[in-house]
């Protein structure tokens, strides 16, 4: 005979236990992150799985996934939650005391450049609002976003993704960057044909500026002698400001450095390079906080404000 499921066990702290294995993939890596015993995890998935009756994750030598079972699960706890979330918020707001955290996922342009003086900006007019931000790569941004561990993601887009919506987009060219002093300095424009005579810096292959050099450099049969790699654009710049070569990057992240004139940055007419667009992504179909909405309003504002033409809200949904 079936058992009767009690659907109490759906609404309790078993979820967050359950929630925290499928995002950290084991015990006792989710009982650290919560602050428990990994016993007290355990018993909560054992629970779950006694309650519905069918096992939730696939045990590996090196953690635990999510079944097909435990898939369904995730995304009906994930829901709960930001709904539970988003109803705390509402409350606060209607008490006047306008507080909550907006969580964001950049890349490290963005996050270096564009996001700080956007928050503090943000925080005069609320001050009970506060953030957290992570910087990562254009792809995790995008699950991060898909999956509700964050509430904004601002990156570089080069397609339509599943289960996003893009509330805000406009064009994000790929610059060519050197030295005051480089023999390229003076140009008003290149080509990576014209960048090729020179020795280059250029992140690694996860990037979406480099996805697109890749694309162009083998379009055109190209050769780019790498002398400097790095996973992070600060050290790329820094390179190039040196004289080390020419790299490549958008312009958020260079309005430091161009202000102070220690780089030039030069626009590339390869169709590849004018390919990229920025974007501020969210979870379709979600009821956001009043804080993200709030947050998102502001962005609206700044982004017409520099580039009334371009920008265009709610472009498109995954």
């Amino acid at each position: 005979m079936p058992k009767t499921l009690n659907n109490r066990v759906l609404q309790e702290s078993a979820l967050r236990h359950f929630l925290a294995v499928v995002r950290h993939g084991s015990v006792s890596e989710a009982a650290n992150r919560l602050g428990v015993a990994p016993s007290a995890v355990s018993r909560h998935i054992a629970r779950l799985e006694s309650e519905l009756d069918t096992l939730l994750f696939e045990r590996r030598a090196r953690g635990m996934v999510p079944n097909a079972a435990g898939e369904l699960l995730a995304v009906h706890a994930k829901r709960a939650w930001q709904e539970i979330e988003r109803v705390a918020d509402d409350i606060k707001g209607l008490r006047g005391l306008r507080m909550g955290t907006v969580r964001i996922a950049s890349t490290e342009g963005f996050a270096n450049e564009f996001i700080p003086p956007l928050a503090a900006e943000f925080r005069r007019s609320y001050s009970g609002i506060s953030f957290s931000l992570k910087v990562s790569t254009q792809a995790r941004i995008v699950q991060m976003v898909r999956e509700g561990e964050i509430d904004i993601g601002i990156s570089l887009g080069l397609s339509s993704e599943r289960g996003i919506n893009v509330e805000f987009r406009h064009p994000s060219p790929i610059l060519a960057v050197v030295g005051k002093g480089h023999p390229l300095a003076k140009k008003r424009e290149l080509s990576l044909a014209q960048v090729a005579a020179y020795p280059v810096a250029l992140p690694h292959h996860f990037t979406t500026l480099r996805q697109l050099l890749d694309i162009s450099v083998s379009r055109q049969g190209l050769h780019f002698e790498t002398v400097f790699a790095c996973d992070h654009l600060g050290p790329l710049i820094r390179f190039a400001a040196s004289g080390g070569g020419v790299t490549f990057c958008g312009m958020e992240a260079l309005k430091g450095l161009l202000e102070s004139k220690d780089v030039v940055a030069i626009a590339l007419r390869d169709r590849e390079m004018n390919e990229r667009h920025f974007e501020v992504q969210t979870m379709a179909g979600r009821t956001l906080p009043a804080a993200c909405k709030a947050f998102l309003d502001h962005i609206g504002l700044v982004l017409g404000a520099r580039l009334p033409a371009s920008v265009s809200r709610k472009a498109r949904q995954g």
